[in-house]
């Protein structure tokens, strides 16, 4: 899903409201790090990945490992009905992404020692999402950790603050989103070609969210 290329042709954005930004963020921490059904959490896929590899830089590899498979499989599916299957398949694929980078950071973070039952965490999780837009999120919200992810992460914070960065991270993806529509649509008018693009474009975009959550939430 990519989220940060630019086209000389851009969507207007679609008007985002806060209620379609809390749903959002709703959805990616309940089913992202939650897990619902068969959906595993993020806790138990980094219990998993422990079990299997004791050394905790084998572990990360093998969640990073696994969540590239998934994204690859899911970008790959979403783009070979091209036009045809454009309108139903797209917006499953991108909330598909979204909750499969959501958990893989967040199993990450378990790795490296953070509690993702604590509020702070969970939202340090997001904000990973949207890289360098994170200090303008914390700044914004008032955060007393200032721009840093990791302070933020072990921090006791206030739900109102923590209410304002999720609000944020919600709507910076949304805005994203709404303005790479055509770039991501453009790819899938040849169906088998848009099924390999859309698969390579997800794989990247997910390698270039987990490099960054691991610089910026280090082990604790």
């Amino acid at each position: 899903m990519a989220i940060f290329n630019k086209s000389s042709e851009v969507e207007k954005p679609q008007e985002i409201d806060d209620s379609k930004s809390a749903a959002f963020v709703q959805k990616l921490l309940g089913v992202g790090i939650g897990g619902v059904g068969p959906f595993d959490g993020a806790k138990k896929v980094a219990n998993a990945a422990r079990q299997r590899h004791p050394d905790r830089d084998s572990a990360i590899d093998a969640v990073v490992k696994q969540h590239t498979k998934l994204v690859a499989a899911g970008g790959f599916v979403t783009g070979l009905g091209g036009l045809v299957t454009l309108p139903v398949a797209l917006p499953s694929n991108v909330a598909g992404f979204y909750i499969l980078a959501t958990r893989a950071v967040a199993a990450v973070a378990e790795l490296r020692g953070y509690d993702t039952d604590k509020p702070e965490v969970r939202s340090a999780v997001l904000l990973t999402l949207i890289g360098s837009e994170a200090s303008d999120v914390l700044k914004v919200a008032g955060s007393p950790a200032g721009g840093r992810v990791a302070s933020f992460a072990t921090s006791r914070l206030s739900p109102s603050v923590l209410m304002l960065v999720n609000k944020g991270v919600g709507f910076r993806l949304l805005t994203k989103l709404a303005t790479s529509g055509i770039l991501r649509g453009s790819t899938r008018v040849v169906p088998f070609l848009g099924g390999v693009v859309g698969a390579g474009v997800d794989t990247v975009m997910l390698r270039k969210i987990v490099k960054h959550a691991k610089e910026k939430l280090p082990v604790v």
